[in-house]
């Protein structure tokens, strides 16, 4: 498989926007964010001036987060800190273990399952996921006895990338390998289209970095999740 460029992985957010998810998006000016229930990720230029970050928040509305990812730009002293969180971004260009057999008891959501994958979400806390965020990418899950007790799905599109996110387990699920078989699900199926896997993880979260390490991912950059209050 190709080694690609990872320039493009320094702002995701913004990449996504004006390529993949651009019928995703709404603009002000440089200023870009996700529909209304698509995702919060917002993004601005590297080295944005005070037109830029005035085009933000009248874009988002007072008193709204700004979840500027990973992003480093910091705003006016004005935007009220609402949270900071230490990560990492990983990359995976072909090879590391793969579960047997990767799309057994693998099943594809869609609308009509986004009410138990909010509940699945509400219950395990894996990151940001909303009413429409399924819309981002496709979106696998596995059953038992007909109740969703994991999902894992795609996020942000950069070119020849595409994030995998939403990974998570319901509690009496655990330890049954769905993590591993969703993640490896998707990133064969994301190979098979000619892009890359990559994804984003928390820091305290060793687990799960030990997971995707074991599934072939490498980590690239550490990264500081940050959201903001627009004034």
């Amino acid at each position: 498989m190709k080694v690609r460029d990872c320039g493009v992985l320094d702002d995701p957010v913004g990449a996504s926007l004006r390529g993949h998810h651009a019928g995703l998006a709404r603009r002000c000016g440089r200023a870009a964010t996700y529909l209304p229930g698509v995702a919060t990720f917002a993004t601005v230029s590297p080295e944005p001036g005070p037109q830029e970050w005035a085009d933000l928040a009248r874009l988002l509305g007072p008193g709204e987060l700004a979840d500027m990812f990973s992003s480093a730009a910091r705003p006016p002293r004005e935007w009220e800190p609402v949270f900071e969180l230490a990560g990492r971004q990983m990359v995976r260009h072909g090879g590391g273990e793969r579960p047997g057999s990767e799309e057994d008891g693998v099943v594809e959501l869609g609308a009509g399952d986004v009410p138990e994958m909010l509940d699945l979400v509400a219950r395990t806390r894996p990151g940001p996921f909303h009413a429409r965020t399924h819309q981002l990418g496709t979106y696998l899950g596995v059953r038992e006895n007909g109740t969703l007790v994991a999902m894992a799905g795609e996020r942000l599109r950069p070119p020849g990338w595409t994030e995998i996110s939403a990974v998570c387990t319901a509690p009496e699920a655990r330890g049954r390998g769905h993590a591993a078989r969703l993640v490896g699900a998707l990133a064969a199926r994301i190979t098979a289209r000619g892009d890359s896997p990559f994804l984003h993880v928390a820091e305290v979260n060793t687990g799960a970095i030990a997971l995707y390490e074991r599934l072939g991912f490498h980590s690239r950059k550490p990264v500081t999740f940050r959201g903001y209050r627009t004034p």
